[in-house]
């Protein structure tokens, strides 16, 4: 319970990443990578060594039975389409963040995502039938189509060290895309002998999770048991039913949690404090738990397990393949195999820079990649990666020799796209600072998450006012985090590049002085002593009653009096009242928060981490700039 109090006490972990879902879902898909590379060695060796045990274990037959009703799979099939069901769930909760709360949520910057996510799975899929069309290979033209993400995302890491963060945002938002329409394909294209009955019971099922979703109920149990409904009924009907895991986590909201919220949490654990009950300790869980909205709940629940066990095991379970040198000589000349190759490793990067280069061009600059063309470049080569769906597919159309050698050519695309960015980002860190700024991070307008411009008629401000990077601070002088918070901006300050802005944001119903603190700082302000007693409320946090107030002011050599008048009549509140407001509709909940150059920074506030984002924004800002 002492968790709890602190998570209610305001207080943030300022050495752990707090990241915001996009951040930890990138961090999670690059540690992953590794397990998952890891299974596929496994099964390659696996497949090599004991071929015939191989097989063996992945053919074991698995049943599920009730009364006279049986579900048989083996246990290959209950990861593909049982496990993986899972998977395309938090790639569907991940589509469904960014477009409530990440770019896309400028409906606008869906268009460029879209249509180069559409492109770079269509040029793929006409090259590899330009080698396989009339063949025995021709209907297995899905395997050429979708990048596998997590796994682009994790040798991204490895291949291209240094690169922004906005060049991986811009590689997920726009094979999000791919990914959903990869699963389109496999429900339309790659379902045989679909039954239509079967189907009815499914799309009651997902339509009544709309509703409940809509409606916001919270019942978990409702929804797992629509869930496993909707799922049985797609296996039943003939289509494979990990489309229901995509379309379940495409209908749960993602949000900030509000502050009002949070503070009805804080008051359910008060109670349940004062009288520790089973009833109340229920209902401050369920208050704590509704502040966080589905979309994260999940995300943190499921998308470590999907990443780190039912994706490698997959990994294990179909990368296996015998090979050796007559057989590699056979499949490099295979149309189905050189079709996926050089589909992926020549057709994704030609479509992707393509497509971003027409749209700005048609569009006059309206619409344009939110990074720059090295990088744009570079997300479609890493794009030529091709495994998880691509495998998936390649086991529902191939089987025997042609799906050894579409094998062949998934892991030799993941091998050749990896070289192939490594040179490209290789490349842009020889160009000069400002050419290299230009070419990974590109002159396109931010999204701006800080709704109230700093106003230096207004606003409390460090550093020159002509500094070409702001960083702006939502504090509570009562917040221990934002106390520690503080010798970190101190040393950033040095830079004379930088103008440091604090915004009062008193958390009352955890820190009852954090508002008679902030009141009196205002007081002080009016004395033209703001940042003097800044300094010392943070440095006194743990004595900040009444008489330490007047006995800071004193110390400052302030008028006590008119300090003990102002904040007696409140005249500072209605000030402190529109920090909160700015932090409300800027969507801050807690302390400390920062934004830097408008944008919210996610992730650790400390000294290096920090430095980073203001070097990134210090860089776009001499590009805006010109």
């Amino acid at each position: 319970m002492a968790d709890v109090a602190g998570l209610l006490g305001g207080r943030t972990d300022w050495r752990r990443e707090f990241a915001a879902p996009l951040r930890a879902f990138l961090r999670t898909e690059a540690g992953s990578s590794g397990v998952l590379a890891a299974a596929i060695v496994v099964a390659l060796v696996w497949a090599n060594v004991a071929p015939g045990l191989y097989d063996d274990v992945w053919r074991t037959d698995l049943s599920i039975a009730l009364g006279h009703d049986e579900l048989s799979l083996d246990l290959r099939e209950w990861i593909n389409s049982g496990l993986m069901t899972l998977f395309f769930l938090v790639v569907g909760l991940e589509a469904r963040r960014e477009f409530d709360l990440g770019d896309l949520r400028d409906r606008t910057r869906f268009v460029l995502p879209m249509l180069a996510g559409i492109a770079g799975m269509i040029a793929p899929v006409l090259i590899y039938l330009a080698f396989n069309a009339g063949g025995s290979g021709a209907h297995g033209w899905g395997v050429a189509m979708s990048t596998d993400t997590a796994l682009a995302l994790g040798l991204l890491a490895l291949v291209g060290r240094g690169v922004p963060d906005r060049v991986r945002v811009f590689l997920l938002t726009v094979f999000v895309v791919d990914d959903l329409l990869a699963l389109v394909v496999i429900a339309v294209v790659y379902s045989e002998d679909v039954e239509l009955m079967p189907l009815v019971p499914a799309i009651v099922a997902f339509v009544l999770v709309l509703v409940l979703s809509v409606l916001r109920v919270r019942k978990a149990w409702i929804y797992v048991f629509l869930g496993v409904l909707m799922w049985a009924a797609l296996l039943k009907s003939g289509v494979d039913p990990v489309v229901a895991g995509l379309a379940i986590g495409l209908t749960a909201p993602a949000y900030s949690p509000g502050r009002e919220e949070l503070e009805e949490a804080t008051g359910l654990f008060r109670l349940f404090r004062e009288q520790p009950t089973p009833e109340l300790a229920r209902s401050a869980t369920v208050g704590l738990t509704t502040t966080i909205s589905p979309n994260e709940r999940l995300q943190y629940l499921y998308h470590p397990w999907t990443s780190y066990l039912i994706v490698p095991l997959f990994g294990l379970a179909n990368a296996g393949v015998a090979i050796d040198g007559k057989f590699l000589a056979h499949a490099f000349t295979s149309p189905i195999t050189l079709g996926i190759l050089l589909g992926y490793v020549v057709g994704k990067p030609l479509a992707v820079t393509t497509v971003s280069w027409l749209l700005e061009r048609l569009s006059g600059g309206r619409i344009r990649p939110g990074v720059g063309w090295a990088a744009v470049l570079g997300s479609g080569t890493i794009a030529g990666i091709g495994f998880t769906v691509s495998l998936l597919i390649a086991t529902i159309a191939f089987d025997g020799t042609q799906l050894a050698e579409a094998k062949v050519g998934l892991l030799s695309a993941v091998i050749v796209a990896s070289a192939i960015t490594w040179v490209v980002f290789r490349a842009a860190k020889l160009l000069s600072p400002a050419k290299k700024a230009m070419a990974l991070l590109g002159d396109a307008e931010q999204l701006v998450d800080l709704t109230d411009p700093v106003d230096p008629e207004r606003d409390h401000i460090r550093g020159p006012h002509t500094a070409s990077v702001t960083l702006v601070e939502y504090g509570d002088f009562e917040c221990p985090y934002c106390g520690l918070a503080e010798p970190v901006v101190r040393d950033l300050l040095h830079d004379d590049d930088l103008r440091y802005v604090w915004r009062h944001l008193p958390l009352s119903d955890v820190h009852p002085q954090a508002q008679i603190a902030a009141e009196v700082a205002e007081a002080a302000a009016a004395q033209g002593a703001f940042w003097e007693m800044h300094d010392l409320l943070l440095a006194n946090q743990q004595d900040l009653e009444p008489k330490d107030l007047i006995g800071y002011a004193e110390q400052l050599g302030l008028d006590t009096d008119r300090v003990h008048d102002e904040v007696k009549r409140h005249v500072a509140a209605a000030r402190v009242a529109q920090d909160v407001e700015s932090a409300d509709t800027s969507g801050v909940s807690g302390t400390p928060t920062f934004f830097v150059n408008g944008q919210r920074h996610y992730g650790a506030y400390d000294v290096e981490t920090l430095k980073q984002a203001i070097k990134v924004a210090r860089a776009r800002a001499k590009i805006t700039r010109g």
